[in-house]
């Protein structure tokens, strides 16, 4: 009994690293993305192959957990995560684990990342090859090099070009060999649904990190862009939803309104409350909404 209590206190603290409720955000495009080329393939009787997905998933989620170990470890390194913070609990900062044994976790992930992209490089050829050394390399230039991308306020087009455009058309062309205008469209929406997220967290941490140089979007312009960067992004996110219905696929641009209450119930909280730990609650909040959204436009295209 006792060793399995110190192997699970072991366990803990790298589960609280790898951050799971953001996983959302690598899950949610290779869904997406995999649902319209089964909408663009259907006509033509081919099919998707559900096993390129699920290995690009598996590359996704350890490429996020990798970035976020390594956030984690130089965040601390450079002062903008302390015992002020507002968000919840960074291993490094609270002393559960060192910033060696963290960075080196997070170079681990990167290694998982590169073996379970083998068969799709292998399918793919040089576009996903392509793909994987540029998510690996921004994946640690997020806040490591000497222009941390999370330091400089790039850290939302990051999002967008990695959880949203990249994840999105990246399987779409596994699946199909080809590119169209729906899954930019589709990358488009899932990426904005994912800077949410990173846009609330900088939002509730923006004093602490203008105090320490992190000059985030947030940090950089205040409250008021702030909240305002949010609201545009859900408000964007669910208007390209006119797209879908209008190209044809009817489902897939109404059944993720239903998330929309969410949202709005999300937008409300943010505009009426002071950045706080209260936050923490909408970033969760705002990650259901996107795996929410992408579940259903999904299953809208499968259903088209």
């Amino acid at each position: 009994m006792d060793n399995t209590l110190k192997k699970t206190n072991k366990i803990i603290p790298w589960i609280l690293a790898s951050r799971p409720k953001t996983l959302s955000a690598a899950f949610t495009p290779i869904f997406v993305a995999t649902a319209v080329a089964y909408s663009v393939l259907r006509p033509t009787e081919n099919k998707v192959t559900w096993a390129y997905s699920i290995f690009a998933l598996l590359a996704s989620i350890f490429i996020q957990i990798g970035t976020n170990l390594i956030n984690d470890a130089l965040d601390f390194k450079k002062g903008a995560d302390d015992e002020n913070r507002l968000g919840p609990k960074r291993v490094t900062q609270s002393g559960l684990l060192n910033s060696k044994q963290v960075m080196f976790g997070g170079f681990l992930s990167f290694l998982i990342a590169i073996l379970f992209s083998i068969p799709i490089v292998i399918h793919g050829g040089i576009p996903i090859i392509i793909i994987g050394i540029i998510s690996l390399l921004f994946g640690y230039l997020y806040t490591g090099g000497p222009y941390p991308l999370a330091y400089v306020g790039l850290g939302e087009l990051f999002v967008i070009l990695f959880f949203g455009f990249t994840a999105v058309l990246g399987v779409f062309y596994l699946q199909t060999g080809f590119i169209t205008a729906a899954p930019i469209i589709a990358g488009l929406q899932v990426g904005l649904l994912a800077t949410v997220l990173i846009s609330i967290n900088n939002f509730r941490d923006y004093i602490g990190d203008k105090r320490v140089g992190k000059m985030t979007l947030a940090a950089r312009f205040g409250k008021k862009f702030a909240r305002i960067e949010i609201v545009l992004l859900f408000l964007f996110t669910y208007l390209l939803n006119i797209y879908w219905v209008y190209s044809g696929n009817i489902w897939a641009g109404l059944l993720p309104m239903l998330t929309l209450p969410l949202a709005i119930k999300i937008i409300i909280s943010i505009l009426n409350n002071e950045p706080s730990q209260i936050f923490n609650k909408y970033l969760g909040m705002s990650a259901l909404t996107q795996i929410l959204f992408g579940f259903l436009m999904g299953i809208g295209f499968f259903i088209r």
